[in-house]
């Protein structure tokens, strides 16, 4: 599998909002970041589906590293 690209070296501040359904990039090279348009395709590598539970700001991987994917872990600070 190819390696992400790293969108940006910080986490993305989003408000989700209960019961919707969000896809986060994997690969990195959504122009619609931290969200996914499709341009994984041929890559090898999907998006990550993310439910909000609750009506909250998330903070979504930029880096796409993240040892639990769809939220940053800090993971950015180590590349």
């Amino acid at each position: 599998m190819a390696e992400p690209v790293i969108a940006q070296k910080g986490p993305y501040a989003v408000e989700v909002e209960t019961g919707k359904t969000y896809y986060w990039c994997a690969c990195g090279r959504s122009a619609k970041q931290p969200f996914c348009d499709g341009s994984h395709k041929g890559s090898g590598m999907t998006p990550v589906k993310y439910d909000a539970t609750e009506t909250k700001k998330v903070h979504f991987c930029g880096c796409k590293h993240s040892a639990n994917p769809v939220l940053c872990d800090g993971s950015h600070a180590r590349l």
